[in-house]
């Protein structure tokens, strides 16, 4: 709970999926009547059950604020992960929470779950005992998989009951996907003598086994029927129709919020089983029935209507945000039809510094600090000349962190669910998004999946762009400076020097040129080593650097040799002065075994077209000889 509001999480995939979708509208219209907030916690891609494979999606389920919550739900079929199921359970049992698996079987939670078996056996029993069926055969799932298994045995059973035996000739596997299932039609179709039935263990197989029949030319039912397992929306759209069992979506959400409240009042944990509903269609020769055929075309029509435009728009949008050249105009490339009802969060540290956030190595006890990018109600603070990063300190890493808190509170008072997707790029987590849409349109579920997938590129590209730029500075400093004393080299100097020189509003002013050479290099480098030559070069040129004026052109010229350009009225002598008193100050506290001097000449000129700054370097070179000679001299006489 947080202040007085109650909020339950769900844990879920794909919820722009229609079944998912009506799922969270009847779940969330149940929650809201008791007076909780529903936060939905959703991957955009499957995971299925490769339990070690990359991906970084998962991160939005490690934000859930669990201290505020009320209740978890886990839509376990959905996931499809047990370890990341483990990890919320463990994590809500932490905070004392309930915890509802729906569609699942977990230990000490309560579960509601679709009796896929008894289900199954009704779509089997009708093909075999309904039509007759003699040489069966079953498209089923995964090799080893709990639910493929279950289902060929399933078919083992009631194919045995009716006397026609089982062997392994009977059984193909496709993956519950169209392309392995296509794979796995091929080699059936080869067959001599083809099955009068194909009994698939889901629809997406169903359909791309009817689908393959058609394109040889065989009958479906006429000469081959195909059933599917699971109800989904694609069938009614098939030709013929696929006879599947339909798992009752509204009723999973009733029933989990009825047990929802029940635990909540009581403390015990409940077990439900709902068994799927037959649906027989033309596919196995019965009559042919269309479930809210208008409800569906209109979906679909919502869905896709806009579907280009709306890709070019995000396009237009991302590639903006990774070419922007702060984070205030990456910002401001947010706003946009498409991120209406969002706000964007991200860790601060991410556009800070000057290391790269996607290849560095994280410390484990590492917390993102989250500032929020973007918030569509109040566009104007998110303006390239209005944005800043507000200066809170994350005390914990999940979407009621103190920078979004009262904002989330704010919006769960408007009674529709907040769904959260996480931010990453290059398996690295950068924020979230949260979507808090004032509608039930299931188009605009669908479309938060573009959204968060241009958000990620558009961030993390600018992120990437901005460290880019950085490495690009700092060999453009190598390139153009000298290592040593951090002044510019010849390379570094002419380049600089021919900006000025063709900007003809400085014609007609005073150039002066000082050279300053660093006395006795070769005696400090012979008898104290060549470390305290670089130190007593460092230090002259720190001298001549920090004396001429800000906007003066300072190089390494050669070993020893350092010289300025100044452009502009100055008192070479006073700079000169500067210079030795400096490195005077320097000599008294030093505590070195030598002394630092230098010697300096300097020499003036007009700019003009025909300023030649080698004629302007020797003429300064000559004045500072005379200057070395007659302190050698004078040193002499001593």
């Amino acid at each position: 709970m947080l202040n007085d509001r109650r909020f339950v999480a769900l844990c879920t995939s794909r919820v722009y999926e229609p079944a998912v979708h009506g799922f969270v509208i009847r779940l969330n219209e149940r929650l809201k009547a008791q007076g909780y907030t529903l936060l939905i916690f959703s991957l955009n891609s499957d995971i299925y059950w490769e339990e070690d494979r990359v991906a970084t999606e998962r991160y939005v389920f490690d934000i859930i604020p669990y201290r505020f919550l009320d209740a978890v739900i886990i839509m376990d079929e959905k996931i499809k992960s047990h370890k990341i199921a483990n990890k919320i359970i463990k994590k809500a049992n932490d905070h004392r929470l309930p915890v509802v698996i729906a569609d699942g079987y977990y230990d000490n939670c309560s579960c509601i779950r679709f009796d896929y078996e008894k289900g199954f056996e009704q779509v089997v029993r009708h093909v075999i005992e309904e039509h007759g069926v003699k040489r069966p055969h079953i498209m089923a799932g995964h090799v080893g998989n709990e639910f493929s298994d279950s289902r060929i045995e399933v078919f083992r059973k009631v194919i045995e009951q009716n006397g026609i035996p089982f062997d392994a000739s009977m059984v193909s596997h496709g993956d519950f996907w169209a392309d392995p299932c296509r794979i796995a039609m091929r080699e059936l179709l080869e067959r001599e003598v083809l099955p009068d039935a194909i009994i698939c263990a889901n629809d997406i197989m169903a359909i791309t086994v009817a689908e393959m029949l058609k394109e040889e030319g065989i009958q479906v039912p006429g000469d081959v029927i195909v059933s599917g397992f699971d109800g989904y929306d694609e069938i009614y759209f098939n030709t013929p129709k696929i006879t599947t069992a339909i798992c009752d979506i509204i009723k999973l959400a009733d029933v989990t919020s009825d047990v929802l409240f029940k635990m909540i009042s009581t403390g015990s944990i409940y077990n439900e089983s709902i068994v799927p509903s037959l649906l027989t269609n033309s596919s196995c020769g019965c009559p042919e029935q269309e479930e809210f055929p208008s409800t569906l075309r209109n979906r679909f029509r919502e869905s896709f209507a806009r579907l280009n435009d709306d890709n070019r728009v995000l396009q237009i949008m991302s590639t903006s945000m990774q070419m922007s050249n702060s984070v205030s105009q990456m910002v401001s490339c947010i706003e946009s039809y498409k991120t209406v009802d969002t706000i964007v969060v991200a860790d601060k540290r991410a556009f800070e510094g000057d290391s790269n956030y996607f290849t560095d190595i994280m410390p484990p006890d590492y917390t993102r600090n989250f500032s929020v990018l973007y918030d569509s109600d109040y566009p104007g603070s998110y303006k390239e000349d209005s944005f800043s990063f507000q200066d809170i300190d994350t005390e914990t890493e999940d979407v009621f962190a103190l920078p979004v808190r009262d904002r989330l509170r704010e919006l769960s008072e408007e009674g529709f669910p907040l769904i959260f997707n996480s931010l990453d790029l290059m398996n690295r987590p950068l924020g979230f998004v949260c979507y808090h849409f004032r509608n039930d349109l299931i188009s605009n579920y669908t479309n938060s999946v573009s959204v968060t997938n241009a958000l990620c590129i558009g961030i993390g590209g600018y992120i990437n762009m901005r460290y880019q730029r950085i490495l690009l500075r700092q060999v453009d400093e190598m390139y153009r400076h000298d290592a040593l004393t951090g002044l510019y080299n010849r390379i570094g100097f002419q380049n600089a020097l021919d900006r000025l020189i063709k900007d003809t509003d400085h014609y007609g002013q005073r150039v002066t040129v000082i050279m300053s050479d660093l006395d006795g290099l070769k005696f400090i480098n012979d008898n104290f080593g060549h470390a305290e030559g670089d130190n007593a070069i460092q230090k002259v040129a720190h001298a001549v650097s920090s004396s001429v004026p800000e906007y003066s052109l300072t190089t390494r010229f050669g070993g020893d040799e350092v010289f300025s350009v100044i452009f502009d009225k100055c008192n070479p002598e006073d700079i000169i002065g500067s210079i030795n008193s400096k490195l005077e100050e320097y000599n008294e506290t030093s505590g070195k075994p030598y002394t630092v001097t230098t010697s300096c000449g300097y020499t003036t000129a007009i700019l003009d077209e025909k300023f030649d700054i080698s004629h302007a370097v020797k003429e300064a070179d000559k004045q500072m000889y005379i200057i070395k000679s007659t302190k050698k001299n004078s040193q002499s006489v001593l």
